[in-house]
């Protein structure tokens, strides 16, 4: 993702409690019973429900990173095997970051997770990502080579933004891709963002729905897209490979992409477009 670097400051003091860079101690002692429990459940309901359904690169990396129902994860034993695999780390934060202290943090293979846990009545819904969502959901494809580099050079794009309309078309790319993103698999889709992995009802929906619109991966299209934050979405873009998003994204000049969109107006979500190419449901199951 070539573009112009720009100045970076930060904005945002971080909280009381955490570092300059908003990371905090995982002080995973101070879990009770019942946070780990929650864990062993989504992470149970989610597998069963994944297996054929997720790429399986994410299935690779559960196995690889040792990833299972047997309580939340100790962040730094999870990280000797990430590293090892790809370089990345996962860094425990309070809650969401600034913009630039996350870009700040991808640029250097370091990918943030909330410390915290969603308790049982949050179990198919919570506005703000937990450990749960962060860790099953974005840690495992983190450990696959092509999928790792494409994290690190968004977030390389995201440091060297400037501010105002390109940060909210990179939001789009990050959303549609990294959060509900959909591959290619032959003649079916398969999940690999983290948003449906997590999402026991949306990994459903996103496959089988015959509601929204699947559409064939384009830079443009997907940042001039809008989003929903508060339901299932109406569209999801679909890759071909990892290694073909990594050649479409990190190796692309968004200087053009950025002017060229600076006169295109967005898109709405749920509307077709004359050159979308369109994907069927897996299955005509009427969700």
């Amino acid at each position: 993702m070539r573009q112009p670097p720009a100045q970076t400051n930060n904005r945002n003091p971080a909280p009381a409690g955490a570092a300059p860079d908003w990371t905090i101690p995982q002080r995973w002692p101070d879990y009770t019973a019942a946070e780990h429990e929650i864990w062993n459940r989504l992470f149970t309901r989610q597998i069963e429900q994944l297996q054929d359904r997720v790429v399986p690169a994410f299935h690779l990396g559960i196995e690889a990173l040792g990833l299972a129902p047997d309580g939340i994860p100790r962040f730094e034993m999870l990280n000797e095997r990430l590293q090892r695999l790809t370089g990345w780390t996962v860094l425990p934060v309070p809650g969401i970051v600034p913009e630039e202290i996350f870009f700040q943090h991808l640029a250097r293979r370091q990918f943030v997770a909330g410390r915290f846990i969603r308790n049982a009545e949050q179990l198919d819904y919570l506005e703000e990502p937990d450990v749960f969502h962060d860790v099953f959901g974005h840690v495992p494809l983190l450990a696959d080579a092509a999928y790792a580099n494409y994290m690190q050079a968004y977030g390389e794009a995201g440091v060297c933004a400037q501010p105002g309309p390109v940060l909210e078309q990179l939001a789009r790319l990050y959303w549609y891709t990294v959060e509900f993103g959909l591959m290619r698999d032959g003649k079916r889709l398969r999940i690999f963002g983290a948003g449906i992995v997590s999402s026991n009802g949306e990994s459903a929906y996103a496959l089988d729905s015959a509601e929204p619109l699947r559409i064939g991966f384009e830079v443009r299209r997907t940042m001039r897209t809008e989003y929903l934050i508060d339901s299932f979405q109406k569209n999801y873009f679909v890759i071909d490979s990892f290694a073909d998003l990594v050649k479409l994204t990190a190796a692309a000049d968004f200087t053009d992409i950025y002017r060229e969109l600076a006169t295109a107006r967005t898109i709405p979500p749920g509307v077709k477009m004359p050159n979308d190419v369109l994907f069927p449901p897996n299955r005509s199951s009427g969700i």
